[in-house]
Parts: C-alpha cells; sequence; structure tokens
C-alpha cells in the first residue's frame, strides 16, 4: 500500500500548507512531529506519508494509540518489560521504543497518555533513553517520535492533566490538519476518489455522482472529517443499484453552520419545559445527544463538550450512560 504524501488528495489552501511542512520536516532524521487535527482528518496518514518520504523510510513504522489501551497495560507496551516485572510478566519483552528501530514511533492520542507514564516519555524525549519496566539498564531510543491529538493540549496543560514540559517537547514541529468542512472543494474529489477504490476493490461496477448527491455532500458539514466521507460513499455505493449516486444513497443530515473556533453538538436540541429542567437533567440529555451525533465516539463527544475525557467518563459511569459502541479514534 502506497502511504506517499502525494497520494493524499486535496488543493485547498490549508491543506497544501500542511503537506509543504510535512515535506519539509520528512528531511530530517529525530525531529519530534505534532500533527493536530479533529477526528478523521488524516493525522495517521500524515504520520505514514512523513515516514515513508524520509531518511528512515526503510525502517519500521509503528503506532500506538494511547486511549486505545488501558492504562495497566500501556507501560509495558510502550517501554518493555523483564521477565518478572509483574505477575504476568514469565518473560522479557520489548516495548514499542525498541520496536520502532531507527524508524518512527507514532503516538495516537497523545493527550489521553496517563499522567503517571508522562515522565518516562519526557525523559525518552529528552534523553533518547528508555528502561524497561523492572529493569535497571539504559537503552538508547533512535527513533522519530510523532505524537498527534484532536483535543487541546494546552487546555489540558492548563487543567493540569498534562504536563506543560512535555507538551513543549512535544510541539517542535506542528502540522495542523484541516476539518473538511473548511475544504469544500475538496469534497467531491474525494468522493470520486473513493467512488474509484471502491469499485477495484470489489466487483461493484463505476459509479458516478449525481448533481443533488454532490449538492448534499457540499451542504454537509462532515463533523467525522474524511473518515466520515468515505464511509458514507462506501454505504452509498453498495445501495446503488444503477451506476449514478443520488442524495437518496447518502446517509447524511442537512446541518447548520458551526460556531467560529470549535464543534458543538449539531442536529440536534435540548428542549427546556415550562416546568423547568435540573441541571443534572440538562447535562444527561447533552450528553446523551453528544454520544448519539458522534456515533459513540468518546474523545469527539468530550471535545465537542469542551470537556476531558476522564470528565465524560465519570459523568457516563453517573447518568448509567454506554455509548452504542466506544470508538476512540
Amino acid at each position: 500500500m502506497d502511504f506517499g504524501i502525494d497520494t493524499i488528495i486535496g488543493q485547498s489552501a490549508a491543506l497544501r500548507g500542511a503537506l509543504d511542512l510535512a515535506r519539509k520536516v520528512a528531511n530530517t532524521r529525530l525531529t519530534t512531529v505534532l500533527v493536530v487535527g479533529e477526528t478523521g482528518t488524516g493525522k495517521e496518514l500524515f504520520a505514514r506519508g512523513i515516514h515513508y518520504l524520509g531518511l528512515t523510510h526503510g525502517e519500521p513504522f509503528v503506532a500506538v494509540n494511547c486511549a486505545a489501551i488501558p492504562e495497566t497495560l500501556l507501560e509495558s507496551e510502550l517501554f518493555g518489560h523483564e521477565k518478572g516485572a509483574f505477575t504476568d510478566a514469565r518473560s522479557q519483552k520489548r516495548g514499542l521504543f525498541e520496536l520502532a528501530g531507527a524508524g518512527t514511533l507514532f503516538l495516537d492520542e497523545i493527550g489521553d497518555l496517563p499522567h503517571k507514564l508522562q515522565p518516562k516519555l519526557l525523559r525518552a524525549l529528552e534523553d533518547r533513553r528508555i528502561r524497561r519496566v523492572g529493569g535497571n539498564e539504559e537503552i538508547r531510543v533512535n527513533c522519530r517520535i510523532i505524537a498527534a491529538t484532536n483535543a487541546s493540549l494546552t487546555d489540558a496543560v492548563a487543567r493540569l492533566e498534562f504536563r506543560e514540559d512535555l507538551y513543549y517537547r512535544l510541539n517542535v514541529f506542528r502540522i495542523d490538519l484541516p476539518p473538511l468542512r473548511h475544504r469544500e472543494d475538496d469534497i467531491v474529489k474525494l468522493a470520486m476518489s473513493f467512488i474509484d477504490s471502491i469499485a477495484q476493490d470489489s466487483e461493484l461496477p463505476p459509479k458516478h455522482l449525481r448533481p443533488d448527491a454532490i449538492a448534499a455532500l457540499r451542504a454537509h458539514l462532515w463533523p467525522g472529517n474524511v473518515r466520515e466521507l468515505k464511509n458514507v460513499i462506501e454505504r452509498a455505493a453498495i445501495l446503488c443499484e444503477g451506476n449514478a449516486i443520488g442524495a437518496e444513497h447518502l446517509m447524511v443530515q442537512h446541518r447548520t453552520s458551526l460556531p467560529a473556533g470549535r464543534m458543538t453538538p449539531l442536529g440536534g436540541e435540548i428542549r427546556i419545559p415550562p416546568g423547568g429542567k435540573s441541571l443534572d437533567e440538562i447535562e444527561h440529555e447533552a450528553i446523551t445527544l453528544t454520544l448519539e451525533i458522534t456515533g459513540g465516539n468518546r474523545s469527539a463527544t468530550s471535545r465537542i463538550l469542551g470537556i476531558s475525557r476522564p470528565t465524560l467518563a465519570r459523568k457516563m459511569r453517573e447518568y448509567g450512560l454506554t455509548p452504542a459502541r466506544d470508538n476512540v479514534a
């Protein structure tokens, strides 16, 4: 599979700027990169593009989602462990820092890195050395670190959930990825690219977009960004029995505009009856509505509501809420 920077589709000024930055930093060996963008904007695709365009493209690219691995396992996953370091450590294990070798270690959702592991990551970045769990040997770190987040790390620093020194150490070379709603001219090109890929990878006949479908795609605000667009097009290609995809095949809703600066729970409303509602009732309804809009994506839900993931998790436990799917992307 080709992960080159040149395979990323789009002509918007914001995307071209991000691509130019990626090409420049790819020529460096160990510069730490921080990729910032909403869910579904292609952060891992950019990270892979930087790696395969870079000086060590023949070395491993190792990716880990810091939000997807339980805190009790993440330390061993990243740094490895020695035999007997804990109850189930029956043999020595090399961590992802070692497995990445002289290549790239991609730390996705870095804002969800547990606080107790942040000093160890800081030391790895500053001293280029790690120790396995339960070990004393200093192991040299030779890989480049690319971190990604869909949340504001500066806000996390202000809430004392993320170390300020680690933030500055990660924010050496920052690349901001634009949301799809700011790339209106790229939407149809991306959709057609997905249609072509689906036709190549399956036995479905080639299809095209009718004008009403194009209008519907342009009207949608794409809170799930490119990932959402790809899923919508794949479903539409399957539903469409002919060769012309229409608006009726697209699972999109007409939505109102976003306020500047942040995403809000679009497509729904909280009604206050004449007798009023308690603050807990309003909060419960707001969380429930946002989880529905994001399809259970907790990272997107916490960002939309302006709260941290730990706070969201606590509120969900208090209200007995469980999303349809626990998507942390």
